[in-house]
């Protein structure tokens, strides 16, 4: 569903106006306050953070904890275990734009149009190379020519190391592709090719990426690439199931590789087009802080999916459709070290009910979630209309653990895949979507179709899966699950 050209002009608008305030903000204490109470109500992890306990606000305590700081440097202190090793939370955030935080969970963000995973290069773990996951029809990205398997050599003029990647996240950068790309067991190795240079802008994304039927060994196979769970694009998601109904598909294909999760609105909505045949029965289970228990809730598998529009600032639903069922029994899942939270929620919410088999890397590991907090006190800090209009600020923290419709224990890192593929094996094969020359995607149709499956995503180099991030894993939106409505609680 297209996204109302408006929050173009308003994204600019506010990020001007908030970077304009910021440092009047922080002097004034309104934020700080906001940043300590609305921590002290929702955060998860409440309970285990000292500097968070009831009865601090009236102290001198107080004071010295929130005085003199950051409204982004107080959060980030108040985190639990936040600068340890291992970190617990590492997944909350805080914004002083809250319309592009709004925005960003609708697909609208500022961006170049260039997915990227980043690997070690070879075994000394410094030096690093990106390959392009995907790029956005119609993003600079796309109008300079990127493709999906190209490999970056080069940020700015530099080699690509673990001191300098964080450049191909800024809103303009020069990067070189390489022109030659082969594995050895020492790693990766390539020769420079072209320069680019690409500067972000406000750009819309379908998550509804790709779809194709393979008819392989009697059987149609569907393979569905999905980018994110963006519930303003449910219509169009469930638009391609119903493409896959008129097609006959009995074998789906789902990739979730590229995908760091969203709302949970959405993957309750796909869960019910995979299957069809559990409707009523729970999917997934929310827990929250004893403040909010109120809001512990478990949603249950539906005939009706849920659509919705974004505008000025908001999500709104307007509508119900009739959810296009392919009442599958198996799955295959396509996964990477990318794939994070509502992907997650995903795997485990189906393997409650059917047999999911997942091909690809270990997930990132995410069975947390949040909702936004806004500096509304009054309204429980859930009101987007009744917050302070004084500044922008805003609070994404953890608020929830999740669960699949059983309860079943969350693996204590990510999800291990089935049929491990190297991540290694990606460099020099891959092609546009659908292309058979794809590692994972060559094991699932093996899979899916019966044939032999083995072998598939060998790699000279042993370093064991090598991640350090991808574009969505490196960015503060990029791996969230978050109630999209908070509204449905109401009682």
């Amino acid at each position: 569903m297209k996204i109302n050209k408006n929050i173009w002009i308003l994204i600019g608008l506010f990020t001007i106006l908030s970077s304009c305030r910021k440092e009047d903000e922080a002097s004034s204490g309104t934020v700080n306050d906001f940043v300590w109470k609305g921590l002290n109500s929702w955060y998860y992890w409440q309970p285990n953070v000292p500097n968070l306990a009831d009865g601090i606000a009236n102290t001198n305590q107080y004071s010295s904890i929130v005085s003199g700081k950051q409204p982004d440097q107080l959060f980030y202190s108040l985190l639990y275990n936040y600068n340890t090793q291992p970190k617990v939370d590492r997944f909350s955030w805080i914004v002083s734009d809250v319309n592009a935080l709004l925005a960003s969970f609708n697909g609208v963000s500022k961006n170049t149009g260039m997915d990227f995973s980043l690997y070690y290069k070879d075994s000394g773990q410094v030096n690093v190379v990106g390959i392009v996951n995907y790029v956005v029809p119609n993003s600079p990205a796309a109008t300079a020519g990127i493709k999906r398997g190209d490999v970056i050599t080069k940020v700015n003029g530099a080699a690509l190391n673990t001191s300098n990647y964080t450049q191909l996240l800024n809103d303009q950068f020069s990067f070189t592709l390489a022109d030659t790309v082969s594995q050895t067991s020492s790693g990766i190795t390539t020769s420079d090719g072209a320069n680019y240079t690409l500067t972000a802008v406000v750009l819309e994304e379908n998550p509804v990426a790709f779809y194709k039927k393979f008819q392989q060994n009697g059987k149609n196979i569907g393979y569905l690439v999905y980018n994110g769970f963006k519930s303003n694009y449910n219509d169009e998601l469930n638009a391609a199931f119903g493409t896959m109904q008129a097609d006959g598909i009995t074998q789906l294909i789902l990739d979730l590789r590229y995908n760091g999760g969203g709302s949970v609105e959405s993957a309750l909505a796909l869960g019910q087009m995979i299957t069809g045949q559990f409707t009523g029965q729970p999917y997934v289970k929310m827990e929250f802080n004893a403040k909010h228990s109120q809001y512990n809730t478990t949603d249950n598998l539906s005939t009706t999916v849920k659509t919705y529009s974004f505008s000025n600032g908001q999500t709104t639903q307007t509508g119900t459709q009739n959810a296009n069922s392919l009442n599958l029994s198996k799955i295959y899942v396509l996964t990477s070290s990318g794939t994070a939270s509502a992907s997650e929620l995903t795997i485990i919410g189906l393997r409650a009910y059917i047999d999911v088999v997942t091909v690809g890397s270990e997930t990132y590991g995410k069975f947390v979630g949040s909702n936004t907090i806004f500096d509304s006190p009054k309204n429980d800090y859930l009101s987007y209309e009744n917050r302070n209009k004084a500044h922008n600020w805003a609070m994404q923290p953890i608020t929830f653990a999740y669960f699949n419709g059983k309860k079943d224990p969350n693996p204590t890192a990510g999800i291990v895949p089935n049929h491990t593929i190297s991540s290694y094996s990606y460099f020099g094969s891959l092609k546009e979507f659908g292309n058979t020359s794809d590692p994972a995607l060559a094991q699932a149709l093996n899979l899916a179709s019966a044939k032999f499956a083995n072998g598939f995503g060998e790699s000279p180099f042993k370093k064991a899966n090598g991640f350090v991030g991808s574009k969505r894993t490196l960015t503060d939106f990029g791996t969230d699950i978050y109630i999209q409505d908070m509204k449905r609680f109401s009682r």
